[in-house]
């Protein structure tokens, strides 16, 4: 299961002597989360609210393990006869929640939906199935995808939950699966009810034994972060999406757990290159010398984050150590100095849109504080989720602060942000060279070599900072002590089909 992705560390911190519990099966987990559902389908939603769902609705052919390694999942195993040919053999013991067996025409449909522009797909999900010249066929349980030309991230890049496999009578009963359910994972989609609450069943043909273990998740949406930990505490709810203010509140107290893992995600202020001001690399400049990232990671994130690019640390030897960066070092009367350069001597006035996470609002406040210091004057406009991703999609804002994912491979990190007309490229950010060193990227297998390629793209739009990047925070759940088997990691950190209450 999916998924949004970094070197997998996970810690319990029992601050003092566990209670103990029989082991139970079945019962309904409560989940409290910090964020509104937008819709349920996985070849076009992007909010990571929706995700939390869907990742237990849907599975991919294939997934990636906490090493990044590129693992089976409904393909149980595939062959690469050359460069631009993958043949997927399925498993045969697959069904959706409708009964029926998954099928390679399910695999092809899925696909041709993900690349057909009027589903609107044709952004984030066309683009983690890039460069698909054909799909073909071979038999019940076998397809083979022949590819337009080499893309060495093609197979990590099935793994998304953009790369879903659905099943088409769903799609074509229901119109999409925004609020339909046409999937082949450990549990099915329940009752909906807006800004509330969303339910989800538990699957009783899901083809990995003895999963999922309880009968069903109840998913609650609690933006305020004391009433989460409230509702944990009372025992309304059994697992909250945490954040480091909590984590002092809760020391010692041996009927909650403390679970956190190093995330491959990142924290940025998204700037609209298209615009007059921002499209002057030397107000971008500015704009990142003006911040201290360290007073940002001690505010929104107590702490418990890492100055960090956009290939955080957690990928390993593709990422660029920043912290000696020369933009990364907070130099206000460089930044004025730059500001006047560019013809903004006595500075601008912006709207910063922000999210409903409580560290994307903490960011806007510090950025209103510390831009203000080189003239910038910063509106900071907090949006509900739809909104808030509606303007992601439409690339309609002037500065956004963002929680992005750095994916598992160098080209979700570079290509799929910075490549000119990406549509996750919202800065409209365009050069030459680094689009040049996404093909090269892509276009090659030799690691060493895709290493340099992408390194040199990095450090191109470190200088040009059309995304303002800050820090790659730790995640963190609380949950009550009678939650088990549950592990979130960067891989995972969202898979609920293997945990269970205990009695």
């Amino acid at each position: 299961m999916k998924r949004l992705f970094a070197l997998f560390v996970c810690t319990v911190l029992l601050l003092s002597a566990a209670p103990t519990f029989a082991l139970a099966d079945g019962g309904i987990l409560r989940v409290g989360t910090d964020a509104e559902p937008i819709g349920f389908d996985p070849h076009t939603i992007s909010a990571v609210a929706s995700a939390r769902v869907m990742t237990q609705l849907y599975n991919q052919l294939v997934d990636v393990d906490g090493d990044l390694n590129v693992v089976p999942e409904l393909a149980e195993s595939w062959e690469q006869p050359d460069d631009t040919t993958y043949i997927f053999h399925l498993r045969g013991d697959v069904t959706f929640h409708n009964g029926r067996s998954m099928t390679a025409e399910d695999v092809k449909y899925s696909f041709e939906r993900i690349l057909d522009p009027n589903v609107g797909a044709l952004g984030s999900s066309a683009s983690y199935a890039g460069d698909i010249e054909s799909i073909e066929i071979i038999d019940d349980l076998t397809v083979k995808f022949t590819l337009k030309q080499i893309n060495a991230p093609f197979l990590a890049s099935l793994s998304s939950w953009y790369c879903s496999i659905v099943a088409k009578e769903a799609v074509e009963e229901n119109g999409d699966l925004l609020s339909a359910d046409g999937g082949t994972g450990p549990f099915t989609l329940g009752e909906w009810i807006p800004d509330n609450m969303v339910s989800i069943n538990k699957y009783d043909g899901y083809f990995i034994p003895d999963q999922p273990k309880v009968d069903g998740i109840e998913f609650y949406v609690m933006t305020d972060s004391s009433a989460r930990l409230a509702a944990l505490r009372t025992g309304s709810v059994d697992l909250i999406a945490a954040d480091t203010s909590m984590l002092p509140l809760v020391a010692g107290d041996a009927n909650i757990n403390t679970l956190s893992y190093q995330s491959r995600n990142y924290a940025a202020l998204c700037l609209n290159t298209t615009l007059p001001q921002f499209s002057d690399v030397r107000v971008r400049q500015a704009i990142s010398l003006a911040l201290n990232r360290q007073d940002i990671i001690d505010l929104a994130y107590n702490g418990e984050a890492e100055v960090s690019g956009f290939v955080p640390a957690s990928l390993g030897h593709w990422a660029v150590d920043v912290t000696e960066h020369p933009l990364y070092q907070q130099d206000i009367e460089k930044a004025k100095a730059l500001m006047s350069e560019a013809g903004y001597a006595d500075g601008f006035e912006v709207t910063l849109i922000v999210g409903l996470l409580d560290s994307l609002r903490d960011i806007g406040a510090v950025a209103q504080q510390q831009l203000a210091e080189i003239g910038i004057t910063v509106n900071v406009v907090n949006k509900e989720n739809a909104e808030y991703v509606a303007l992601w999609s439409a690339h309609d804002f002037e500065i956004m602060a963002c929680q992005n994912g750095a994916g598992s491979d160098p080209s979700r990190g570079v290509a799929f942000f910075f490549k000119t007309g990406n549509s996750a490229n919202i800065a409209g950010y365009s050069n030459a060279r680094v689009d040049e060193l996404c093909e090269l990227g892509a276009g090659t297998t030799d690691v060493a070599q895709r290493e340099e390629y992408y390194k040199e793209a990095i450090e191109i739009i470190l200088d040009e900072e059309p995304n303002v990047v800050i820090a790659s925070p730790r995640e963190y759940f609380l949950s009550s002590a009678k939650l088990l088997g549950f592990e979130p990691s960067a891989a995972e950190p969202y898979s609920l089909a293997t945990a269970y209450l205990a009695e």
